[in-house]
């Protein structure tokens, strides 16, 4: 952890051990499954039974099926949009002819505020979206994508719940839909938890753009759309294995049930922002989420030789010598080869 602030384009780099122990907000919450023998569905042969398919915008009245007017909604196929899409999202009034209003609202405070800012950053993000809602908005698009030097992203889970319950408590969740576009979400279980929260429809928009990046060095050629389609198509058939643990056939049933718990994090914490979501191990907080936050936008923007071409892999999947702890190392392995043999 920092003791003091430090300019986000500072030359020094923290070592491993000045690195806070806080990991990516999503890796604190594990999804609960259903407590029975044999899958409660297979996602590959009883597909015909499942749907990704997500409808955008205000939720119709429940008490009142029988209306003559139903409330008009925006169908997608799957969850995960592309660029192209995004696009019309963010023109909804002029491809609807008025129908649909959208409003762009930043997950991104000043870096000058630091870890403290963080909190008030939530509050003014919340107060947004429910002034944008009380303005007849009926899509909020929460984005990171202007993350610069100046400008530090809120984890985009965090904010995702955070908007979620505060338009739940107003009692204005129903009169809009929410869109979340990010850089962070990359993983399966990344677009789990933005679902499980209440993102009705997520643009990975940092993954499609690495895509495109890599596209040159792959074994085959192919074109940027075919990239595009096999990635969304991958994280559709991870959405669906996943709820199928537990016996959620439907994106929209599965959309802001939170079938999660947390590991790791308070439960002060999590009771203001992700309301309802049991923990049964106490940890983390808002202040130290705050400051992983901060360190890795000081990472990104620094002017450290070692990250100026890349930034640092982790080491989370394959060990890195400056990176996270693995239970087995290469010293370990050669040590245990080298008993065997002897």
């Amino acid at each position: 952890m920092f003791s003091k602030p430090r300019a986000a384009n500072s030359s020094s780099t923290p070592s491993r051990s000045d690195r806070s122990p806080v990991g990516a907000l999503y890796a604190y919450f594990r999804q609960l499954f259903a407590q029975v023998t044999n899958p409660p569905i297979d996602p590959i042969r009883e597909q015909l039974v499942m749907s990704l398919v997500s409808f955008i915008g205000p939720r119709p009245n429940l008490l009142s099926p029988d209306s003559t007017e139903p409330v008009m909604r925006l169908e997608v196929s799957q969850p995960i949009l592309t660029f192209e899409d995004m696009e019309k999202l963010r023109r909804a009034s002029t491809f609807t002819q008025g129908h649909f209003k959208s409003d762009v609202l930043s997950m991104c405070y000043p870096a000058e505020w630091g870890v403290a800012g963080m909190q008030s950053a939530l509050a003014q993000l919340c107060a947004d979206a429910e002034d944008a809602v009380r303005k007849d908005t009926n899509i909020v698009i929460l984005t990171d994508r202007d993350v610069s030097v100046d400008l530090i992203p809120i984890p985009a889970l965090l904010a995702t719940a955070a908007v979620h319950h505060h338009l739940v408590r107003a009692g204005l969740r129903t009169r809009s839909g929410l869109v979340v576009e990010t850089g962070s979400a990359r993983e399966v279980h990344h677009f789990a938890c933005l679902a499980g929260f209440g993102a009705e429809a997520i643009h990975p928009n940092l993954a499609f753009a690495t895509l495109m990046d890599i596209r040159d060095g792959l074994p085959q050629k192919i074109e940027e759309g075919e990239l595009v389609k096999r990635y969304i198509k991958a994280v559709g058939k991870g959405l669906l294995k996943v709820m199928s643990k537990m016996g959620i056939s439907t994106y929209q049933s599965y959309c802001g049930a939170q079938i999660f718990e947390a590991v790791g994090l308070s439960s002060p914490f999590v009771d203001k922002y992700f309301d309802g979501t049991s923990t049964a191990v106490e940890g983390v907080g808002l202040e130290e989420i705050a400051e992983e936050a901060v360190r890795l936008h000081r990472l990104a923007y620094s002017d450290a030789p070692l990250y100026r071409n890349q930034l640092d892999p982790g080491g989370e999947y394959a060990f890195r010598t400056r990176g996270e702890a693995h239970m087995w190392t290469p010293d370990a392995i050669a040590k245990l080869q080298h008993a065997t043999r002897s």
